[in-house]
């Protein structure tokens, strides 16, 4: 078990596609596809899609 290492959790960003804001990290292990969810968006007041995108 000596050398193996374990695979942390990274932060993400969930950014707005129509906007370009940043409204939402989350915490997720790497690999997987990119994240892709329709969330709330503050500056136009509706829900939008939102994509990943690392630090």
């Amino acid at each position: 078990m000596a050398g193996r290492s374990k695979k942390k959790a990274e932060t993400i960003f969930l950014v707005c596609e129509e906007t370009r804001d940043i409204n939402y990290t989350m915490k997720r292990k790497p690999g997987g596809e990119k994240l892709r969810l329709k969330k709330y968006s503050p500056r136009l007041r509706k829900h939008t899609w939102h994509v990943e995108k690392k630090k």
